[in-house]
């Protein structure tokens, strides 16, 4: 059952409490159940946690090639496709998808209305059009950035994809679309290994520690945000640019990540736009580095939020997300 909470506390939206019953995650490299537990209860000290909702596949559909979709609730999709998004089909994909889409999107609703917008996970930025990779089945970010456009409440979007993998599913999805700038700041040596050109990319050497990480932040992502003028943004706060992760080449010190999140939450104040931060990968050799390293960032998140002057959103229309 969800914790009792004080109501004047911020809001995070998680899939956890609906999906606990499926047990372990399909790969190793994911956090066990039993770290994700104290994961969400440290989050709960902090801001309300909220179950996600599920995303109506209609607006799946409108980013994602429906046949793809389709393929992919029914299980019909073949060995080479399993081992490109990285683990097997199972009926519970679909599930998991549109609830990870779902806060995302409620997020985004809560950025439009309050200025900030968190989901404790999410951030499938390998998702194609119209295939799966990466562990990414749909993505959620072109998902809600797109509702946003559509629905009137964005016009210039931007993508702050701070996690330690290249977002190329993001950007071959907003490659072309004027109205966005997806901006990576990734391992140049690791997955993908064929990167996609779309956007501004940032690669960075393995083992790049702090000082050169936040060099490259201050110097060629955030100029590239402050140059396009978005009216949104989202951030994805990936845990694996920390040193010892098991998917990542980078070298962060968790007061290197803390430091990465305050500039980045205050780039969004300084531009005066509404901010949805996604919590995107983090696979360390010792889970409980990532929990802390994932509630440092929501306690950014938090000092953020509250510490940010009101500003005028153009508000999502009631009713407008389930």
């Amino acid at each position: 059952m969800p914790s009792v909470q004080d109501p004047e506390m911020p809001r995070a939206w998680s899939v956890w409490r609906q999906l606990r019953a499926a047990g372990r995650a399909p790969r190793r490299q994911f956090m066990p159940p039993e770290f994700l537990e104290t994961l969400i209860a440290g989050a709960e000290a902090l801001v309300q946690v909220q179950d996600a909702p599920e995303l109506p596949w209609a607006l799946a559909e409108a980013v994602h090639d429906p046949a793809y979709l389709q393929r992919w609730r029914s299980g019909d999709v073949t060995r080479a496709e399993e081992r490109a998004m990285g683990f097997a089909w199972d009926a519970s994909i679909a599930r998991r998808g549109l609830l990870s889409c779902g806060a995302t999107l409620a997020a985004t609703r809560d950025a439009l209305q309050g200025g900030w917008g968190l989901n404790l996970g999410g951030g499938t930025h390998h998702a194609y059009r119209e295939h799966a990779e990466g562990f990414s089945f749909l993505n959620d970010v072109v998902i809600a950035a797109s509702w946003a456009r559509r629905e009137g409440l964005a016009a210039r979007v931007a993508v702050l994809d701070l996690d330690v993998h290249q977002g190329n599913g993001t950007a071959s999805m907003l490659a072309g679309q004027a109205w966005a700038l997806p901006v990576s700041l990734h391992g140049a040596s690791n997955y993908p290994f064929v990167k996609e050109e779309a956007g501004v990319n940032v690669p960075l050497p393995d083992g790049t520690g702090d000082d050169a990480y936040l060099a490259a932040l201050e110097d060629e992502a955030f100029p590239a945000v402050r140059a396009f003028g978005p009216d949104l943004l989202f951030v994805l706060a990936g845990a694996d640019v920390l040193a010892g992760d098991q998917l990542g080449r980078l070298a962060l010190t968790p007061e290197g990540v803390r430091e990465r999140d305050r500039r980045a939450y205050a780039l969004a104040g300084e531009l005066r736009v509404p901010c949805v931060t996604v919590m995107a990968g983090g696979y360390h050799r010792d889970p409980q580095r990532t929990v802390e390293v994932r509630l440092s960032t929501v306690r950014e998140w938090v000092a953020a939020a509250g510490a940010a002057a009101p500003f005028g959103g153009r508000g999502a229309p009631p009713g407008s997300v389930p």
